[in-house]
């Protein structure tokens, strides 16, 4: 099936990581309700998110340093709970072809377009049915940003898993997206489907 795309803007520290963190169930109190395929998962422990299917990367990646990058591959399948270890291991290969070659790598060692790749490919082991994506493009060189979007396209449309993009980046947003929803100090104040994105929104709520 297709996922949907929804990415969610706003000015800098208008809430966007907080949402990560209410979604994932990082936060203690959250008001209102949070639903995956119809199932309320604000009762959810954190672990048990990851493995109903929801994949994360986090800003600034949260890869292990010390460990390398096949071993930090090796972590993400703990939370799955399907046996598609092998095939998912091949896709990420073949998605970001720079692991396999520094598979034995320390995660450290990468610079920080391979520490994203890495995290991606590291989402993606848990096999998860919806991915959250926070600033992605954050601090990386533009050729590998490039990559980095294809790849979060070819998630959501090669293999329908669903991507919540927190992101800066317009354009992007508006070529990946089916919806979109711009904060505005910790609230929602426009959202809905991508084409209803104008340039007059834009203006209004995120313009610096």
């Amino acid at each position: 099936g297709t996922g949907a795309f929804l990415s969610v803007l706003g000015r800098n520290g208008v809430g966007k990581t907080t949402l990560m963190r209410a979604m994932l169930g990082l936060l203690d109190r959250t008001e209102g309700e949070i639903r995956l395929d119809g199932q309320d998962i604000n009762r959810m422990a954190t672990h048990q998110r990851a493995r109903a299917g929801i994949g994360y990367v986090p800003q600034g990646r949260g890869i292990l340093p010390r460990f390398t990058v096949y071993e930090n591959l090796q972590l993400g399948g703990f939370a799955r709970t399907s046996d598609r270890g092998k095939e998912l291991e091949a896709l990420v290969f073949d998605m970001f072809p720079i692991l396999r070659e520094f598979r034995g790598r320390a995660g450290g060692n990468l610079s920080g377009g391979q520490q994203q790749q890495l995290a991606i490919a590291r989402a993606l082991m848990t096999d998860p049915r919806i991915i959250l994506l926070d600033e992605p493009a954050e601090g990386i060189q533009p050729n590998i940003v490039e990559l980095i979007e294809e790849a979060i396209l070819s998630l959501n449309r090669r293999f329908g898993i669903t991507i919540v993009l927190v992101e800066q980046n317009i354009e992007f947003a508006r070529r990946a997206s089916t919806d979109f929803a711009i904060l505005e100090k910790g609230r929602v104040v426009a959202s809905g489907p991508i084409a209803g994105l104008t340039d007059d929104l834009i203006h209004r709520h995120m313009a610096v």
